[in-house]
């Protein structure tokens, strides 16, 4: 594809393993509502927005579907094909019209195999992206159920 990194790849991966990861990938367009994966299924393939929103969420017995973040311009969407069983923790929707450029995670698992310095900086990447996002759900679970004046730090 040969297009600039996206900010949020340059800031995290060295300059030569996000070059070699954007000649992999491909532009798509999703109109919104579309689902772009459903939480239990396969995870094969991850995007990088470019433009528009994305909500990941998870399904809630008896009730809809509960947003658990919403993703924008220069975000990672999806982490599962990164670690097994390779299956969608959560479900994705675009919440507006989005361009994305996106990656097979076949291709990158064997690219990150073939050479460990790009696998090492892929799982940094996306284990960092991982980690904030744990720690956001942390932080909005604590708004929502604990209670007034229960004294949990923030």
């Amino acid at each position: 594809m040969n297009a600039p990194p996206t900010s949020s790849m340059l800031r995290a991966l060295p300059a030569e393993c996000a070059e070699r990861l954007m000649e992999i990938a491909w532009e798509v367009s999703f109109p919104q509502g579309t689902r772009l994966f459903e939480e239990g299924h396969r995870a094969d393939r991850f995007w990088i927005i470019r433009s528009g929103t994305v909500a990941l969420d998870m399904r809630v017995p008896g009730r809809r579907a509960a947003t658990i973040e919403t993703l924008g311009h220069n975000e990672l969407v999806g982490w599962s094909w990164l670690y097994a069983p390779h299956t969608w923790h959560m479900g994705a929707e675009a919440t507006s019209p989005v361009r994305a450029y996106e990656f097979s995670a076949d291709v990158v698992q064997a690219m990150c195999q073939a050479d460990p310095a790009l696998g090492m900086a892929v799982g940094l990447w996306v284990g960092n992206t991982v980690g904030r996002r744990l720690r956001a759900a942390r932080t909005r679970l604590l708004d929502l159920y604990a209670p007034y004046g229960s004294g949990v730090d923030r």
